[in-house]
């Protein structure tokens, strides 16, 4: 597996990561420990030293897991997590409140340490950028917990350029981590500029588009209750029906190079930027073995230009998010 640099964190980890918030949260409910597990273990002899979670996914349980679980390989990892949500007063099953005041960071930071049982977060993540909390104070109290030797890079996650060169100016950034693939451009022309002047890394989430640009996925699909792509607008059946064009684009491209779809989407991300490390989610070997086969799809210039002009004829139908959610992007 090849490796790239997090900005200037010293951090190096595997050109493709490894999203965990599946294995918990979010897709229907949560899977068999003992199975994620021997998946988190599959991954890393296969190359992986890059694992995504955050303190909300469970809550908690993901942390968690994904803290007995790689603790045998300790050292050979990287482990990122996030903080910046809490539960409301009367609200203790949903995390649904922003909190990045200092006090707060410092006790998640705690929490983190303990469940992922490690003596230093690699990579701690803003969740979501708070309003009501100066992100210079953030910025700040990370630093001291770098400074204290129990962070070790600082990371944002969906936040607007303004607000990651206010962050920056105080303690460097390494990662931004947002959504974007091909059917999510828009970071092109609001963060990435900032990204590449500030020689910040640019960790893709839901890089294979919730799964829709693997190609299982189709008008007839149907998700579990707890799956929360129901909410999502783009995954309504009338817009996937819509959707599948993009899906079209990249089955051709595929059968080309005798590859899979979501190998194509992903290894068009890595030829994107050097600082590019995308972190495919999945709860299945087969899926997770795909998806690292994209690392040895190689897509030159002629590729890439083709990728965008056979894309760019297609207009993605449907917001990414609900409304709600969306308010809380791009501060």
């Amino acid at each position: 597996m090849q490796t790239r640099k997090l900005g200037n964190s010293g951090l190096e980890v595997s050109a493709l990561g490894l999203g965990c918030m599946g294995m918990s949260w979010s897709y229907g409910p949560a899977k068999d420990r003992a199975d994620m597990t021997a998946l988190l273990h599959a991954a890393v002899d296969r190359g992986v030293t890059f694992f995504d979670t955050a303190e909300v996914y469970g809550p908690l349980t993901n942390e968690d897991l994904l803290g007995e679980a790689l603790a045998p390989f300790k050292g050979r990892v990287t482990i990122a997590t996030k903080f910046g949500w809490a539960p409301g007063p009367d609200d203790t099953d949903r995390w649904s409140t922003l909190n990045s005041r200092p006090d707060h960071i410092r006790a998640a930071a705690e929490g983190s340490l303990r469940r992922l049982r490690v003596d230093a977060i690699d990579l701690f993540y803003q969740h979501r950028v708070d309003p009501d909390v100066p992100i210079e104070d953030v910025a700040g109290a990370v630093r001291d917990l770098i400074q204290a030797g129990k962070v070790r890079a600082f990371g944002l996650s969906e936040a607007g350029a303004a607000t990651i060169r206010r962050a920056h100016a105080v303690q460097p950034v390494a990662a931004l981590q947002s959504e974007y693939s091909l059917w999510w451009r828009q970071p092109e022309e609001t963060v990435m500029p900032t990204l590449e002047e500030l020689g910040i890394a640019f960790v893709p989430f839901s890089p294979l588009g919730k799964g829709f640009l693997t190609g299982a996925i189709d008008a007839g699909t149907t998700f579990d209750s707890s799956d929360f792509r129901n909410s999502v607008p783009r995954f309504s059946a009338e817009n996937r029906e819509s959707n599948r064009a993009l899906v079209d684009v990249l089955v051709r491209f595929a059968a080309e190079r005798r590859a899979t779809p979501a190998q194509v989407a992903l290894a068009w991300l890595l030829a994107r930027k050097p600082w590019i490390v995308p972190i495919p989610g999945t709860t299945k070997l087969h899926r997770l073995e795909e998806n690292l086969g994209a690392a040895a799809v190689e897509l030159n210039p002629d590729d890439l230009r083709a990728i965008d002009d056979a894309s760019a004829r297609i207009e993605v139908a449907g917001a990414r998010y609900p409304e709600a959610h969306e308010r809380l992007v791009g501060r």
